[in-house]
């Protein structure tokens, strides 16, 4: 079992079939070649500091050790992205997960099994507009409940002064801070 290096072998990866579980997502690609199983781990700042990130990558690679001598398959890539669960899962649960992902990345997909979500939620969004225009009301209209500034965005009621629209405007009151203290030419108490 060889170690993935080149940047190159990664975004390939990155475009081949993909298996999540909650310790990692991973990544897998067929070479085309009958070539040794290769592996790659990709564990970023994100999840935290140095010490963090290598001991979540010594723990994947001995789980991996364990799991592709038997699970993966001559001529392919497969490619760990460490989330940070993976270091508080337990080892034989983090073994049972890339044993799983294993099995998920070699499954073939059958075409059309997924529904694409841009076309429902488009759906969604024009059938509500038209049922909207049906009734007579405007589909824009603000609720009777919000602020008479408020506009919805998305959903949700979105207020003027968190957007820095007319509430927040120069002339405004602003709320006392407690870091902010009063001076004499405020009207407050002498420094």
């Amino acid at each position: 079992m060889d170690h993935l290096r080149k940047r190159r072998d990664f975004l390939a990866a990155a475009k081949a079939e993909r298996a999540g579980a909650t310790s990692f997502l991973m990544q897998g690609r067929d070479r085309g070649d009958a070539g040794t199983v290769r592996v790659g781990f990709t564990v970023t700042k994100k999840t935290g500091n140095s010490v963090v990130r290598n001991r979540i990558r010594r723990r994947l690679r001995e789980a991996v050790r364990r799991v592709l001598p038997d699970a993966g398959r001559a001529g392919f890539d497969y490619v760990l992205v460490a989330r940070e669960a993976a270091l508080r899962t337990p080892f034989e649960t983090l073994v049972q997960e890339i044993e799983r992902s294993v099995r998920k990345v070699h499954t073939p997909k059958v075409p059309g099994d997924r529904k694409s979500p841009s076309k429902t939620s488009a759906s969604k969004t024009s059938a509500s507009k038209a049922s909207a225009l049906k009734t007579g009301a405007q589909p824009d209209a603000p609720k009777p409940n919000a602020p008479h500034d408020a506009r919805e965005t998305d959903g949700r009621p979105e207020h003027p002064a968190s957007t820095g629209g007319a509430g927040a405007a120069a002339g405004a009151p602003t709320p006392p801070s407690d870091d902010i203290k009063p001076t004499p030419a405020d009207g407050g108490l002498p420094a």
